[in-house]
């Protein structure tokens, strides 16, 4: 059974309706308000309820709702409607009469209750209880689907099948409080069409904007529709590890794709690495979400190959908070306040004033949920004044919250920052933080005892491939908790003193190179650090020892590019004098390794000598004249450590010694192909490097003919070789359309009206 009585008024309406287009196949006319006159919905025609069964005429849709679990429907409920109901009868709109009910509904009172409304000149009545639509629920993953809070409020076991169910347990459960809250928005929707049109989709928004919310709605329909193996996911590697091409309904779905409070160059580089291996991965019908910071990817679009895969641009969907709805922002403050935390006395309390919360154009989901936690709002006075206050100062508010928790808090909130996010549970310490939080006062029992009470506030228990882990109920409490830290310079030592140096690396900058919420170390620390960084030579990130030394080297080649200042680098250097000879060198694939991205730093502080500044231009200088990789023409970064004589030598070399052997570098491009290589996938990086080709020479027509020859040539190359594969096109997995929205009238009655019930 679901819990429909959590529904709330307004949305069991919504949910009749959705059932009578879904399931009774009628184009219903709403009417959501309470000047309805006894019709939340209408339709004319003709209607086959059951075989041999056909009404006709007029009908009326009306929604009986009751915020009681076990309430049973009686005669004396349905007084009005049926004097209303009389009414519609004598002005000729009411034929026939649906009665929608969550209530009980047994025999007899129903048998009583059609008697009532025939009574009343209606020519015929059907009644639908708890039960019946309950069943449809259960029946219907379409229905489901359009009504996503459903996913919350009953038991995913009696929906999915025991796998599905099994995956959706471990990977939603923390989640599932949070699903019976959500509202199908306009952004829920486009995200929904372009995982359909292209099988991949990326949420980009500010903190707080909804992202993951749709993210997991999306996965529990795709684990309901399809029976999808779902997998979530926090870096690229990780995908291609998992991807499994003879199950081509995979869900990947990637929180914080490029970083998650701040930008990580790793991730991207890491993603440039393996966007081919995507591209084939999405043919063979895997679906992708990844979601990431608004401001996160307007930093990693600059180093994203973007041309290598455009549905990064064509399957965008920007969620921007300040387009949500004035009804839907209503709905999402009144899911929070009713089926949140707060007493009965609160929400009577606060009712008068939602609307106007609602109204404040510094609304955004993140204030829904923290009204309707305790935590939040145990100073909270509440009037419109201190309200408004509460949401155009929500960070301010946090920030409080914070600091007024007690020492097991504090410290259990800084195993979660010093994990970056994910503490695993069982919590098992290193000495270095053990020591941190006994500075803190605390102790790994006060810690655990602190995050049980702190679960679903600032908190939250969950699952991550598979391994149960500890995270920030949201990633502004991270924020919230980064300010406390530069706030306090003790404070700030134990963390440097206490955390992975792995996470670590993604949450500090040695001096500020103004990067948003990091944690800006100041050079008092910086020997620290330098001693930190020395411990950072493997990972047991991965099993393979290969992709654990390049995580190692991305990794801290992407911290020193990134996040540290000249001051830093150059005791850096003196240190470890080994780095500059390993960067004037870098690897094949330019654009995605992590070396390219050192060496063009210490070049622009002046810390790369003279020496490796040439070693460097002489490689990448002769990747491009062989024609293994051509990065160098087209990236103006790279090209910033030449010297203009350079550059312009390595223009010529391009045009008399690449030009007239690009048909030898294609053969050999055709003949180097692993036999497990897929095609396009490998072709990619060499018709990529002749698109680079015919952007340097746009002018001059006979050169842009040989580069098209060759281009076309190397497409019909790879399509002889698809001929031979077994592949199949994409399987047709769609949503259909989501958009179930009326437009209704606005409301008299007022959405709020039984948040205190």
């Amino acid at each position: 059974m679901y819990d429909l009585h959590n529904l709330g008024w307004h949305s069991f309406q919504q949910l009749c309706l959705t059932i009578a287009r879904e399931i009774f196949g009628q184009t219903v006319e709403s009417f959501l308000d309470s000047a309805d006159a006894g019709r939340d919905g209408a339709f004319t025609g003709t209607w086959i309820p059951s075989q041999g069964e056909a009404l006709s005429g007029r009908f009326v849709i009306q929604c009986k709702f009751t915020s009681r679990r076990d309430k049973n429907l009686t005669q004396s409920d349905i007084t009005d409607e049926v004097a209303k109901a009389k009414r519609l009868v004598k002005g000729g709109r009411c034929d026939c009469y649906i009665l929608m009910t969550n209530a009980g509904l047994s025999g007899s009172v129903a048998q009583d209750v059609e008697l009532l409304f025939k009574k009343a000149g209606v020519k015929q009545v059907v009644m639908f209880g708890s039960t019946w639509i309950c069943d449809k629920i259960r029946e219907n993953k379409r229905l489901r689907m359009l009504v996503p809070r459903i996913y919350g409020l009953g038991d995913l076991s009696q929906i999915l099948d025991n796998r599905a169910y099994q995956q959706a347990k471990a990977l939603l459960a923390s989640l599932r409080e949070d699903l019976s809250k959500v509202v199908l928005t306009a952004a829920y929707r486009r995200a929904a069409e372009a995982l359909d049109r292209h099988g991949f989709v990326l949420l980009v928004g500010e903190p707080a904007a909804g992202k993951t919310t749709i993210a997991s709605m999306l996965s529990m329909a795709a684990l309901d529709q399809w029976g999808s193996s779902t997998l979530k996911l926090d870096d690229p590697r990780k995908v291609v590890e998992h991807w499994n091409p003879d199950e081509p309904s995979q869900f990947f779905w990637i929180d914080d794709a490029f970083g998650v409070m701040q930008y990580e160059s790793f991730l991207v580089h890491g993603w440039n690495h393996i966007l081919p291996q995507v591209k084939t991965m999405l043919r063979k019908g895997t679906k992708v979400v990844m979601t990431s910071r608004d401001y996160i990817y307007n930093r990693a679009r600059k180093d994203l190959k973007e041309g290598a895969f455009p549905l990064l641009r064509e399957s965008q969907v920007v969620i921007d908070v300040r387009k949500l709805t004035q009804e839907e922002k209503q709905q999402i403050l009144y899911n929070h306040i009713k089926l949140g935390r707060q007493e009965r006395p609160f929400r009577t309390a606060i009712k008068p004033h939602l609307e106007s919360v609602a109204s404040n154009s510094r609304f955004i989901p993140e204030t829904a949920r923290r009204l309707g936690d305790p935590l939040f709002t145990a100073e909270l006075e509440i009037d419109r004044y201190h309200l408004n206050q509460f949401v155009e100062k929500q960070e301010q508010f946090l920030h409080e919250v914070l600091l007024g928790l007690d020492q097991h808090s504090k410290a259990a909130l800084a195993l979660i920052y010093m994990r970056n996010d994910s503490l695993e549970s069982p919590i098992k310490l290193e000495e270095s933080e053990r020591e941190a939080i006994e500075r803190l006062g605390s102790n790994l029992g006060g810690c655990i005892t602190a995050l049980e009470s702190l679960n679903g506030s600032l908190a939250q228990y969950t699952h991550s491939e598979g391994v149960a882990v500890w995270r920030f109920k949201h990633p502004t409490v991270g924020d919230a908790f980064a300010g406390l830290l530069l706030q306090n310079p003790e404070l700030l030592g134990i963390y440097v003193r206490g955390s992975s140096i792995d996470k670590l690396m993604g949450q500090i900058t040695c001096g500020d190179v103004g990067l948003e919420h990091a944690v800006v170390l100041q050079k008092a620390l910086f020997s620290l650090v330098l001693n930190r960084l020395s411990e950072f030579s493997s990972t047991t990130k991965y099993k393979s020892p290969l992709f654990s030394a390049m995580y190692t080297r991305n990794r801290l080649d992407g911290f020193l590019s990134s996040r540290c200042s000249k001051t830093f680098l150059a005791q850096y250097i003196l240190e470890y004098p080994n780095t500059l000879d390993r960067v004037s060198k870098p690897g094949l694939f330019l654009s995605a390794v992590s070396e390219v991205d050192l060496a063009i730093r210490l070049h622009e502080f002046g810390l790369l000598p003279e020496e490796y500044r040439k070693v460097f231009v002489e490689t990448v200088t002769s990747y491009a004249v062989e024609g293994e990789d051509l990065y160098a023409l087209e990236s103006v970064r790279i090209q910033s450590v030449f010297t203009s004589t350079e550059l312009a030598q390595f223009r010529t070399r391009i045009r008399t010694e690449l030009l007239p052997s690009l048909a030898d570098v294609r053969r050999r491009w055709e003949s180097n192909r692993a036999l497990d290589q897929s095609p396009d996938e490998y072709m990619q990086p060499l018709l990529d490097s002749l698109s680079t080709l015919k952007e340097e020479f746009a002018g001059e027509p006979a050169i842009l003919m040989d580069i098209d020859r060759e281009i076309q040539r190397g497409k019909d190359w790879i399509s002889d070789q698809m001929a031979d594969d077994s592949q199949k096109d994409r399987p047709s997995r769609s949503f259909g359309d989501v958009d179930t929205s009326d437009h209704p009238p606005p409301h008299v009655r007022g959405i709020f009206d039984d948040v205190d019930d």
